[in-house]
C-alpha cells in the first residue's frame, strides 16, 4: 500500500521492502540527475542512516568528496587531532625557533665582532716612507714571524730559548698574494741579499743612504714601516696588509687550537731553538712548534729549509684552526681568537674582514689550492760584509713579482740550486 504523502513527494515503494516502521523504501526520485538535496534535513545524532546512501549514479564520486572535505577540516574537540592538522603548528615553531637562533647568533657575532675591533694593534704605517709602488691587481699581504719577547716572562722566554734581551727581528716573512688567479705564498727567507732603502737613522739622526744588507736587518733598523718600503722597493709589489705575531702570540694560538699536526721525514735536535723531534707524526704544542718552525741547523738548506717548514706549519695551523670542531665550538675559538688577538700587529687600514680574507686564503693553500714557493735563489751562503746571504736569482724573481702584481697565473716553482 503506498501512503498519499510518498505520492505526492514522488516516491513509489515497491512491496516488500520494508523501512524503518514497516513501511517500503525505495529512492529512484531522490537519485535523479536534477534533485536537489533536502534542505531541511537534519542529521541530528539520532538520525537513522540513510538507508539510500552509498545508491546512484554519483555516490562513490560523493562519498570520496566527503572523504576528501572531511580530510582537509581541522579535528575537532571531540577526537585527537590528525596528523596534517599538527603539521602547520610544527612547521610555524619550528620558524620561530629558527628565527630565535638566528637572533642569538646575529647578536653574539655582533657583540664578538666588536670585541675583536677593539683587541686589534693597528700601528703600522704602510705609508711612513712614502715613494711607493703604485697599485696592482690583486691583494699582497705581508706576514711576519717576530721573535718579539712581548707577553714573555723571563722563565718563559728561557724555557722557549727565545734568548734574552729585547729587540725585535724577523723569524719569517712571506707575501701572500691573492688574486682571479688563485692564491700564492711566496716565503722570503731573513738571509735574502737586498737593498735598505735610505732613511733616518733615529740612532744618530744622521742619514743613511741605500745599501746592500740582509732583509731581516731592514726589521732591526727600522721596524715594519722599513720592513715593507725595502719589501715593496725591491719586489716592486706595493704591500696592502701588514700583519706581524711574536713568540708569545705563536705559542698561545697553538696551544688554543689544541695543537698542530705535523709528519716528519728525519730526527730533528737543533740545541739553538731546543727541537727535539722523533721522526713520524705528532700534535706539537705551541713550545714544539716554535722550535720547529725557528730551527735551520739541521736543515741541508739553511735559511731556505726553514722558509719551507714555516710555510706547512702555517698552513698546517690554518687548517686546524678551520676544523669544525675548532671553529663552531667557543670554548676552542675563543680563547685562540683572543691569543691571537692579543699579540697580534696590523698596519691601520686593516679590517676584520681583510684579516678573515688572509685567514681564509692561507687555508686555501692549506687544502692545495694554491701555490706555496720561495722566491728563485741564484746563490747561497755568498759571503758579504754582513755574513753569508742568499742571492735571488735576478731573471727567475723579476719575473715572479711581475706575475703577481699583475695577477697573471703564477709559473714560477721557487726550485733553488744545489747548494
Amino acid at each position: 500500500m503506498t501512503d498519499p504523502l510518498d505520492q505526492r513527494a514522488g516516491r513509489t515503494i515497491p512491496t516488500g521492502e520494508q523501512g524503518r516502521h514497516g513501511d517500503a523504501v525505495s529512492c529512484p526520485a531522490r537519485w535523479g540527475p536534477y534533485a536537489d538535496p533536502d534542505p531541511y534535513a537534519d542529521p541530528g545524532p539520532y538520525a537513522d542512516p540513510d538507508p539510500c546512501a552509498g545508491q546512484g549514479p554519483y555516490a562513490a564520486a560523493e562519498d570520496s568528496a566527503v572523504r576528501e572535505r572531511f580530510a582537509e577540516r581541522p579535528s575537532s574537540r571531540y577526537g585527537p587531532r590528525r596528523a596534517h592538522a599538527r603539521q602547520p603548528k610544527k612547521r610555524r615553531r619550528l620558524r620561530r625557533a629558527v628565527l630565535v637562533l638566528l637572533a642569538v647568533v646575529a647578536v653574539a657575532a655582533g657583540g664578538t665582532y666588536g670585541w675583536a675591533e677593539t683587541r686589534l694593534q693597528r700601528d703600522v704605517d704602510l705609508g711612513a716612507y712614502g715613494d711607493r709602488p703604485p697599485p696592482g691587481e690583486g691583494t699582497n699581504y705581508l706576514i711576519v714571524g717576530s721573535d718579539s719577547r712581548d707577553g714573555l716572562s723571563e722563565d718563559d722566554a728561557k724555557e722557549l730559548h727565545a734568548g734574552g734581551g729585547g729587540g725585535r727581528r724577523t723569524d719569517s716573512m712571506m707575501l701572500l698574494h691573492t688574486g682571479a688567479h688563485g692564491t700564492s705564498m711566496v716565503s722570503l727567507p731573513r738571509d735574502s741579499w737586498v737593498t735598505v732603502p735610505g732613511r733616518l737613522d733615529t740612532s744618530t739622526g744622521k742619514t743613511k743612504w741605500p745599501e746592500g744588507d740582509k732583509l731581516n736587518a731592514a726589521f732591526s733598523y727600522g721596524g715594519p714601516e722599513l720592513l715593507v718600503h725595502t719589501v715593496e722597493k725591491n719586489t716592486g709589489l706595493r704591500v696592502d696588509h701588514y700583519a706581524e705575531i711574536g713568540f708569545a702570540g705563536f705559542v698561545n694560538i697553538v696551544d688554543a687550537v689544541g695543537g698542530v699536526r705535523m709528519c716528519l721525514d728525519r730526527d730533528i735536535k737543533d740545541e739553538k731553538s731546543g727541537a727535539d723531534l722523533l721522526r713520524g707524526c705528532h700534535t706539537l704544542n705551541g713550545k714544539q712548534a716554535l722550535a720547529y718552525v725557528r730551527q735551520r741547523h739541521q736543515e741541508k738548506e739553511g735559511d731556505l729549509g726553514r722558509s719551507r717548514n714555516q710555510q706547512k706549519f702555517l698552513a698546517s695551523l690554518a687548517h686546524q684552526a678551520a676544523q669544525p670542531d675548532t671553529l663552531f665550538d667557543p670554548l676552542e675559538i675563543g680563547p685562540a681568537a683572543q691569543a691571537g688577538l692579543d699579540t697580534l700587529v696590523v698596519d691601520k687600514g686593516m679590517s676584520l674582514r681583510d684579516l678573515g680574507r688572509m685567514f681564509r686564503a692561507v687555508q686555501s693553500i692549506a687544502g692545495g689550492h694554491g701555490k706555496q714557493l720561495i722566491v728563485p735563489v741564484s746563490g747561497m751562503g755568498v759571503p758579504t760584509p754582513k755574513g753569508n746571504v742568499l742571492k735571488w736569482d735576478p731573471r727567475r724573481s723579476v719575473q715572479l713579482f711581475d706575475d703577481l702584481r699583475h695577477d697573471r697565473p703564477v709559473t714560477e716553482t721557487g726550485n733553488p740550486p744545489r747548494p
